[in-house]
């Protein structure tokens, strides 16, 4: 089997492990429901909840320009899962060697790496495998030959639509923080260590935290009011997502900058979760900086209003 990584060491225990199985970009309330039904048949066995999941995307291998911008990091995805309250997750590294498996070698090889699966859960309408030939029925069907069983999880729906990443990544697109945050069972945010910049928020006396985001689905650009969170504590913020076209530079980089509010200190290396709560305004070009630095700090006073 391809490379694989666990959040959490094995052995789970005598009694073997009842798995979900998907990609879960972005985990929202689908994917929860899924994470639920698992953690329900693992606690009926006495077996450890283990959620498999795939890094990168199998269409970032198979159709690199099908591939779709990822709702988080991998490294979010997983603290997400786990936050759900699984013993592991199982990270199924995907490349050009699984995409040639057969959805029932996949399936055999799985059961065989954990020796005692119990049960799969997924989604309804999940497939998997060259040519997806993996689904519900092949997995009922091994099942009864391997001895577990398998929960094939209707969607979930919101309104009329189900709820999907596929939904989720419009929505986000269209800066619809709200129907972000209820397709998620959570405020939407962005997560990662603190990576250095060019410090001109520190030059213009607005010192900012900087996320790496790229490969990301992303709202809009512009300036948003947020909540930012590292092991320090909590502290209110204005973020900057965007090009920073004051700089006119002839290859502008995309920042995620925050700018914590009564926060002094270094967090570069440092984890950083910033939720973003509500828009403040769009990304536009300034005259100068100290247009730039006035307006800044007018942002920061108007996330101040909206946060409290």
């Amino acid at each position: 089997m391809s490379e694989i990584v666990l959040s959490a060491p094995q052995p789970f225990g005598p009694h073997g492990v009842c798995l979900a199985l998907g990609l879960f970009d972005g985990v929202h309330l689908g994917h929860q429901h899924v994470v639920r039904q698992a953690k329900i048949d693992a606690r009926a066995r006495g077996a450890a909840t283990v959620v498999a999941t795939f890094d990168p995307h199998p269409l970032a291998v198979v159709r690199p320009d099908k591939a779709p911008r990822l709702l988080q990091s991998l490294a979010q995805r997983i603290a997400s899962l786990e936050a759900q309250g699984t013993d592991a997750v199982l990270v199924l590294r995907f490349d050009t060697a699984m995409s040639h498996k057969s959805g029932e070698e996949f399936v055999r090889e799985l059961v065989s790496g954990f020796g005692g699966l119990r049960s799969f859960t997924v989604g309804q309408g999940f497939q998997f495998g060259q040519g997806r030939s993996g689904n519900v029925p092949l997995l009922r069907t091994l099942g009864r030959e391997l001895g577990f069983s398998v929960n094939a999880m209707a969607p979930i729906h919101i309104g009329a639509e189900i709820v999907s990443s596929t939904r989720v990544r419009s929505a986000l697109r269209d800066g619809k923080l709200s129907l972000v945050a209820e397709l998620l069972g959570r405020p939407y945010s962005l997560a990662g260590p603190v990576v250095r910049g060019d410090q001109l928020g520190q030059s213009l006396g607005f010192p900012t935290a900087n996320i790496d985001v790229t490969g990301l689905e992303l709202p809009p650009f512009g300036v948003y009011a947020a909540r930012a969170r590292h092991a320090g504590g909590e502290f209110p913020a204005a973020v900057n997502l965007g090009l920073r076209p004051t700089l006119q530079s002839s290859q502008p980089q995309l920042r995620f900058e925050s700018h914590l509010i009564g926060f002094q200190g270094d967090l570069y290396d440092q984890d950083l979760t910033v939720e973003l709560v509500s828009f403040l305004r769009p990304e536009r070009r300034f005259a100068h900086l100290e247009a730039l630095k006035a307006q800044i700090a007018k942002d920061i006073v108007a996330a101040q209003k909206a946060l409290f």
